[in-house]
């Protein structure tokens, strides 16, 4: 694939970051577009290796060797199409996804891996500018309607699947614009938001409805729902905190992230948000070393934080691929994000033991410990800590499916994780009724709600007709 001794002749590149200094001033996105001939090059770099392990590393099974190829050969309207075949939404994936098919690369073994989140996101992008994204309308409707509940990567890759079946689909978001925790939990220098638009815009062209403002089990009961489609989709999300349960949790100024995030996007927007939480000026404590850690600390960077610490509980991995994690494992090993290079203290082997705050309950400091490794995350002796605290902000992950409303009316079952309970055709507890993505299986990465919306609108395809065409 590609050019044969690319691999040997050609390094690895990606495109390159804006100035630091430039885009801390601004939402833009932080990466440079990428010359074509680059991605190119790049493309050729893809070895005739014989077991594309890359395909295994990516949920979506991709078919990585095979646009690579193409856009080596300037075939880029083929390549569209490939990498069409097996993924809705690569516009995301290319922004979003932590690339675990560039650490199953076979060329990864031994040499830097081939690029290759940089030319799935140059391929879609292209694609787009050429104008070569266009609806495509089912030929025939089965006159079966099916809701899908959210509007994030599963809800949609799923509603454009169905769609294009035959399924009259309507996606219901209880929000005001569509797209899930793409829209509202995402920064825009991540992913600016006009991505989200155009692809909206592609869905209703062919024939998807949306209703936005509405929530199941509170503005609309589900029950109703179940009486007017003849299938339901979850995909919900999940969105159920975890919490950092110590002494001074309940002083004022200590925030969820998913609480941080979604008004920050909100006001990047244009909307007005009464009460916006911000970092202007504060010190600043982000507990959690995730990828929504570093979405906190970059727009706390944004918005003119004093300071900012972020803690992780773990011990620091180590530089390169952990022993433990061998090829074609994704890897443990330490890694930085944009948001790194911009600002900020990382420590890892932290716990947070309390919080402490003035006479108007605010908080003030943050008390720690260093701690061992885990799983027991034993207390260093003599090591305790304290820091200045104006906004603490907790981002270490989420315990299933957030429990009032919805999923109190529908009665799913949930596993002891939070997740809702399905069988191996994604069918829940209930009749008729389905979910996908991070409700099903807790929060995961983008490209794995994407997978997982593909699969629920086979089965819920099988489960209306009999029979399925859909790609599963």
């Amino acid at each position: 694939m590609g050019k044969h001794t690319g691999f040997l002749e050609i390094g690895r590149e990606v495109a390159k970051k804006r100035p630091v200094i430039e885009r801390v001033n601004d939402w833009f996105e932080v990466y440079q577009d990428f010359p074509a001939a680059k991605v190119s090059e790049q493309g050729a770099r893809c070895m005739d290796c014989g077991v594309p392990f890359c395909h295994t590393g990516c949920p979506l099974h991709n078919l990585i060797p095979d646009w690579n190829d193409l856009v080596y050969h300037n075939r880029w309207q083929e390549a569209i199409r490939q990498l069409h075949a097996t993924n809705n939404f690569p516009e995301f994936t290319g922004r979003l996804c932590p690339a675990p098919c560039e650490s199953a690369c076979v060329l990864g073994i031994n040499a830097p891996p081939v690029s290759i989140k940089q030319v799935e996101k140059s391929i879609i992008d292209r694609a787009f500018a050429e104008g070569w994204i266009v609806p495509e309308l089912p030929t025939l409707r089965t006159g079966k309607k099916i809701a899908v509940i959210g509007s994030g990567p599963a809800g949609l890759a799923a509603a454009q699947q169905l769609n294009r079946a035959g399924h009259t689909v309507t996606v219901i978001e209880r929000d005001n614009r569509l797209g899930g925790l793409l829209r509202y939990g995402i920064p825009d220098f991540k992913m600016e938001k006009h991505h989200i638009d155009r692809r909206i815009d592609q869905l209703a062209a062919e024939g998807i409805h949306f209703k936005l403002n509405t929530n199941i089990g509170v503005d609309v009961e589900f029950s109703d729902l179940r009486k007017q489609f003849d299938a339901i989709l979850l995909a919900i999300g999940a969105e159920q905190h975890r919490d950092v349960n110590v002494p001074g949790r309940n002083l004022k100024g200590i925030h969820f992230a998913m609480e941080y995030l979604p008004q920050s996007n909100r006001a990047v927007a244009g909307d007005t948000v009464e009460g916006q939480i911000m970092a202007t000026g504060k010190h600043v404590i982000i507990i959690g070393g995730g990828d929504t850690g570093a979405d906190c600390l970059g727009t706390a960077t944004r918005q003119g934080a004093k300071s900012i610490h972020q803690f992780m509980i773990h011990q620091r991995p180590p530089d390169e691929r952990a022993e433990s994690t061998p090829w074609p494992l994704w890897p443990v090993m330490y890694r930085e994000e944009p948001a790194h290079e911009e600002n900020g203290q990382r420590e890892f082997a932290v716990a947070t033991t309390s919080f402490s705050g003035d006479e108007n309950d605010n908080v003030k400091k943050l008390h720690g410990v260093r701690v061992g490794p885990s799983p027991r995350f034993e207390p260093v002796p003599e090591s305790e800590f304290a820091y200045d605290a104006d906004l603490v902000l907790i981002a270490i992950g989420f315990a299933g499916v957030h429990r009032q409303g919805l999923i109190e009316k529908t009665g799913a079952r949930l596993d002891a994780r939070g997740s809702i309970v399905t069988d191996e055709n994604y069918k829940t507890s209930l009749d008729g009724v389905y979910a996908a993505g991070d409700a099903r299986r807790g929060a995961s990465l983008i490209v794995w709600a994407i997978a997982e919306g593909r699969r629920a609108a086979r089965s819920i395809d099988e489960f209306l007709m009999g029979s399925s065409q859909l790609p599963n």
